[in-house]
């Protein structure tokens, strides 16, 4: 009679329990830990977290924090670890290595229910990362991270930040190969007897040599495979499958029957073939490791990024790369520009919105000498900062493809290679069943062979990595062309465009030499020059085309400076009220403005910026604008392949012109604030349109988020925005339709890529099938196959950038 024997398993790790002294009701706890944890979550009303997965929880047996967290407690050491901080927000992001499934992220990302004083949690699970932003008055660093070391989360705290991880990962698998080497060798000098040995002395050497063969085979077995059977293991718990599924099948089918050949002596095994087997799927992945690296488009891709700031030397401004900025400089900062880097309040008064770090757009007032983060935003006059650390852009790119700054996109826009492992394994798997059964007939020696090999050639590898790396080298091409896309999605979502929205001032229009004339009542000297130091504050192109055309010699300090977006710019200066803007704007203060003061109608081209002074109509300043060399061509031509609109801020006075030279009759819109260019965008949406909105970054802000693409078009990329999915440089813009077209080969040599790696897959697998191919020379054929068709996509892409003049 059996005897039935039962465990208990814990109710949040899922461990067995040793004895039943901990439990709640009918839940049972391994230790008072993992009990704690559970009365925690069930207070806050989050045990949700143990319907998304049985068991998710970690094991909190021996939790005593102690003072393990007890360095936190340097205010000096924390604050190298926060990526900000005010009276009122701070935000840090710690590594946790043990986030493993959704409920991991489900409860990591709901502890404001746990304490109120923790304002947001946003995990990153590829790289097991939780950015949290929390009031520091209330909670600190230290009680963060034994709150999530008591629920089964400790966060891993360095302070330097280097690239150890990646060498130990690295330095891991050059231990495998060297493992696994060793074995192979060895393994086959044992096998040489059992294959050449005939006499008496083989009987004898036998046993002892497949001793030998599997003492060595275990450490290949359990040590250099271990990786293929984690990830396997893994994607089967959460019910997908990924390629190390069937990779793990065919090692375990290899493995275990050389075992049980060797064990009951039935053959002599196939260890040699078995450690050969990992031996070269390690080599393989060194090599695509290698091959990647040297190929990375990332790195290329940001170091062409040109963020540029302000310098301030002596009475006049340099404009140089954020990368030159060095410890002391002097930075001027406008309105609506983002702080590139740490630094501390030299001259005026900032109004610093931090919305981009902590997501609440709430601004706090800085003095001469206060310290402020980089990523904040000026709102408010010019300001002088001096920078307090040597920067890098990699804060800022990071900041640029934040998700809580993409735009939400209506149309639901499905990447090329989604879901093709996930099918394509699923098939060898049936493939490999159906030809075993076959084979089974033959016996079982080339049943394992031809099962081992289809689970081994297949490589929907090259599948999935074929698009990544074309479009990454895509993005480092286009870059080179100042055009800068934020991600690989941001491009491949490109090729869905249908309708492209022009904004006109500062994007097809450029202000540089631009024509200034004033017009209107008599101004004094000092006059021009408080107009001058007024305009200096805005980025508003025709802000700074007055601010040009006066002749200063120091700017004058501004008070209660105010900027409304798409109306106009005011502020005190010597005792003045000034305020500059649209006819509408100056009426809200002066009242009429009568038809004779208006002098004539404007000149086609040309925007007028209405003046006033302590509430008196005083004129306007007529901008001759100049379009941008080429785009009159560029709108010709591109009406032929997208639905095009122009909208505009200013008057119609351009309708005739910009119909005539661009053939855009009906798709051209005029007195358009920026709220009313929002709700262009919506409309077209509505009607099922993909849009691409083509405006100057900080002015059209809110509908280049609301867009599926917003392309923020900038004269010398100082205007960096996270609202935007990429930047153009003015210059570049007449070369839009050449960007569409290369994109265009860019999703053709990604298809051709399918194709090459579809066809390998044929022919490796029939070939496996037909039991012409040995396991050993499928591990060494799948890396190859994976890493030609990288270098495929990358060579196609670059050859056509090379036939289009792009390198």
């Amino acid at each position: 009679m059996l005897e039935t024997i039962s465990k208990i398993l814990c109710y949040h790790c899922g461990e067995e329990c040793p004895d039943e002294n901990f439990h709640i009701d009918d839940k049972f706890f391994c230790c008072n830990g993992c009990k704690l944890v559970y009365e925690l979550l069930n207070e806050n009303n989050l045990c949700q977290y143990y319907e998304i997965d049985q068991t998710p929880g970690i094991t909190r047996k021996d939790s005593g924090l102690g003072k393990r967290f007890e360095f936190l407690d340097n205010e000096t050491l924390v604050s190298k670890l926060l990526d900000f901080k005010n009276d009122e927000y701070a935000k840090v992001t710690l590594f946790i290595p043990s986030i493993h499934c959704s409920s991991c992220i489900y409860l990591l990302e709901h502890l404001h229910k746990i304490n109120e004083s923790i304002l947001q949690s946003v995990v990153d699970f590829p790289k097991r990362t939780i950015s949290i932003v929390y009031n520091p008055v209330n909670i600190s660093l230290r009680s963060i991270a034994e709150l999530l070391t008591s629920i089964g989360y400790e966060p891993k705290i360095e302070i330097q930040e280097s690239g150890k991880k990646s060498k130990s990962t690295e330095r891991t698998l050059y231990y495998k190969i060297g493992i696994a080497g060793f074995a192979f060798g060895n393994i086959m000098l044992l096998s040489f007897p059992e294959y050449l040995a005939s006499d008496s002395s083989s009987i004898t050497l036998k046993p002892i040599f497949n001793f030998l063969t599997v003492l060595l085979s275990l450490p290949v077995f359990f040590y250099c495979s271990s990786e293929y059977f984690t990830s396997a293991w893994k994607s089967l718990k959460y019910r997908a499958i990924n390629v190390d599924v069937p990779l793990s099948i065919g090692i375990l089918a290899f493995y275990g029957r050389s075992l049980y050949e060797i064990l009951f002596r039935t053959g002599p095994g196939y260890m040699d073939s078995f450690a050969g087997l990992i031996f070269f799927l390690l080599i393989g992945r060194i090599f695509q490791k290698k091959t990647y690296d040297l190929i990375n488009f990332e790195r290329d891709y940001k170091s062409y990024f040109p963020i540029a700031v302000n310098l301030k030397k002596e009475n006049d401004e340099v404009s140089i790369p954020l990368a030159e900025v060095a410890i002391g400089d002097t930075i001027v900062i406008r309105n609506n520009e983002i702080i590139p880097v740490d630094s501390v309040i030299a001259v005026g008064t900032g109004n610093i919105d931090y919305s981009f770090i902590t997501g609440e757009s709430s601004c706090s007032e800085k003095h001469k000498g206060d310290f402020v983060y980089a990523g904040g935003k000026q709102k408010g006059g010019i300001i002088e900062v001096v920078a307090l650390k040597n920067v890098s852009q990699s804060y800022l790119t990071k900041l640029w493809d934040e998700s809580s700054f993409k735009s939400n996109p209506k149309q639901n826009i499905i990447s090329i290679s989604s879901n093709i492992s996930r099918y394509f394994t699923a098939a060898v798997i049936l493939i490999a069943v159906a030809a075993g059964i076959f084979w089974y007939p033959h016996g079982m020696d080339k049943t394992m062979q031809v099962v081992s090999a289809v689970l081994i050639v297949a490589c929907p590898c090259a599948l999935a990595l074929s698009g990544p790396f074309a479009f990454g080298n895509a993005m480092r091409i286009l870059s080179r062309n100042q055009f800068y896309i934020k991600n690989t999605e941001t491009l491949e979502k490109l090729r869905h465009i249908t309708a492209i929205v022009f904004d006109k001032t500062g994007t097809m229009t450029h202000q540089q030499n631009a024509e200034t004339h004033f017009a209107g009542n008599a101004l004094t000297e000092s006059d021009f020059l408080a107009i001058a130091s007024l305009a200096a504050n805005s980025t508003h192109p025709l802000s700074r085309s007055i601010a040009a055309s006066i002749e200063k010699q120091k700017l004058l300090e501004v008070d209660n400076y105010l900027e409304v977006e798409g109306k106009g710019i005011e502020g005190i200066v010597e005792g003045k009220s000034i305020r500059l803007g649209s006819r509408q704007y100056i009426l809200e203060v002066c009242g009429e403005i009568k038809p004779e003061e208006m002098n004539s109608q404007p000149e086609v081209r040309t925007s007028r910026v209405y003046l006033a002074i302590n509430g008196e109509f005083m004129g306007y300043f007529a901008v001759l604008g100049n379009y941008r060399e080429g785009i009159e061509v560029l709108l010709k031509r591109i009406k032929s392949f997208f639905k095009v609109f122009v909208l505009s801020g200013d008057s119609s006075k351009d309708e005739k012109y910009l119909s005539a030279h661009t053939g855009l009759i009906g798709g051209i819109h005029f007195n358009q604030s920026p709220f009313d260019k929002l709700e262009f965008i919506k409309d077209l949406q509505d009607q099922k349109e993909v849009v691409m909105m083509i405006g100057d970054g900080l002015n059209d802000a809110g509908a280049l988020k609301q867009s599926d693409i917003g392309v923020s078009v900038s004269e010398n990329i100082i205007n960096f925005s996270p609202a935007s999915d990429a930047i153009l440089s003015g210059e570049s813009l007449k070369n839009l339709l050449l960007y569409f077209e290369f994109i265009k080969k860019t999703i053709f040599s990604v298809k051709l890529s399918f194709a090459v790696s579809i066809v390998y897959n044929i022919f490796g697998l029939y070939f496996a099938c037909s039991g012409q191919m040995t396991p050993l020379f499928a591990a060494v054929l799948m890396p190859i196959s994976s890493i030609t068709v990288v270098v495929l996509t990358v060579v196609l892409t670059s050859i056509f950038a090379k036939a289009m003049k792009l390198l």
